[in-house]
C-alpha cells in the first residue's frame, strides 16, 4: 500500500485504536502512555507514534486545528486500518460549573464547522459512538472530579468565538453563543463534529475527551489570556490551565475498555 499523502503513513504503521490531538506537541507526551511506543512520521500538522496497550496496537496522531485537516487525518487513518478514534484535546467551559482543569465528555456536537456541511447535511447530528461514550465514562470515574458529559460546540474560527463583536457577523454570532449557552451547551472546541460525522458516514467508533483550557464566561484560563491581550496587549490568567494530563488519562484507559471489550467479543463468534 502507497504512504499517505498528508500523514505519512501506510497499513501497518498504526493500530486499530488511534487517539486524536490537535497538537502535535502533545503526540509524545500521550505516546508516553503506551507500551513500546516508536515514532513513525511527521509531516506537516500530522505527527504519528504507535505503540501497543494490553498488546494490542494502538497510535496517536494529531490533527492540527479544526475540521478539514481533522477530516483529513481520519480519512488516511482509515485507509491504514483504523476504524476507533477519539479526541483528546482542549476546549473553552461555557457553563459556570464548568471551570478551567476540568474534564469534558462530548457525547454530541454543535456542527457550526464547514468540514462536516461537506459530508452530510447540517439537520444530521454529530454524535459520539455510544461504545465509545460508554468506555470514556467509565475510564473518568477513577478522575478527581467527575466528567461533565453533554454536548460542545464546534466552530472554524476561535477569534470569531472570543471576539465576536469585531466581526461584520457580530449579531449572528453573539445571538447564536447565547443560545448554545441557555441551551445546556457545555464548551467549545474546534474538531468534533466533523470527528463524529465522519464516525457516520465512514461506520467508525468515535468519541472525544477534553481539558477544559479556560472559560469565556468566567474570564479565566485561556479566555482571560486571548481577552487580555486583544484589548490591553498582554495579561496572564487567573487560573492556570495545568495541561490535558488528566483528559489523556482518561482518553487511555478508554482504549483499554474498548480492548478488552472487543477480545470478549471476538472470543464470543
Amino acid at each position: 500500500m502507497a504512504v499517505q499523502y498528508h500523514i505519512a503513513c501506510r497499513r501497518g504503521d498504526v493500530g486499530r485504536y488511534v487517539l486524536l490531538p490537535g497538537d502535535p506537541g502533545r503526540c509524545a507526551e500521550i505516546a508516553d502512555h503506551f507500551d513500546n511506543p516508536r515514532f513513525i512520521s511527521s509531516h506537516r500538522e500530522y505527527v504519528t507514534y504507535t505503540g501497543e496497550l494490553d498488546g494490542e496496537p494502538v497510535s496517536v496522531v494529531s490533527t492540527g486545528i479544526g475540521g478539514p485537516s481533522t477530516a483529513i487525518a481520519v480519512e488516511e487513518l482509515v485507509r491504514c486500518g483504523a476504524d476507533t478514534f477519539i479526541r483528546v484535546g482542549t476546549c473553552g467551559g461555557m457553563q459556570p460549573d464548568i471551570p478551567v482543569n476540568d474534564v469534558v465528555i462530548a457525547s454530541a456536537a454543535i456542527r457550526f464547522d464547514g468540514t462536516s456541511k461537506e459530508y452530510m447535511p447540517v439537520e444530521f447530528p454529530a454524535v459520539a459512538h455510544y461504545e465509545v461514550l460508554r468506555a470514556l465514562d467509565k475510564a473518568s470515574g477513577a478522575g478527581e472530579r467527575p466528567a461533565h458529559i453533554g454536548v460542545v460546540q464546534c466552530k472554524d474560527s476561535f477569534y470569531g468565538q472570543h471576539d465576536p463583536r469585531r466581526m461584520p457577523i457580530r449579531d449572528e454570532l453573539v445571538a447564536k453563543w447565547q443560545a448554545w449557552i441557555e441551551g445546556g451547551c457545555l464548551a467549545s472546541e474546534m474538531e468534533s463534529a466533523t470527528l463524529f460525522i465522519l464516525g457516520s458516514v465512514l461506520r467508525l467508533r468515535t468519541g472525544a475527551v477534553l481539558a477544559v483550557a479556560g472559560n469565556q464566561g468566567l474570564g479565566t484560563g485561556v479566555a482571560r489570556t486571548v481577552a487580555s491581550e486583544a484589548k490591553e496587549g498582554g495579561g496572564q490568567s487567573q487560573t492556570e490551565f495545568r495541561g490535558a494530563e488528566p483528559a489523556i488519562r482518561v482518553a487511555v484507559e478508554a482504549l483499554r475498555i474498548l480492548i478488552r471489550k472487543d477480545r470478549i467479543n471476538i472470543g464470543e463468534k
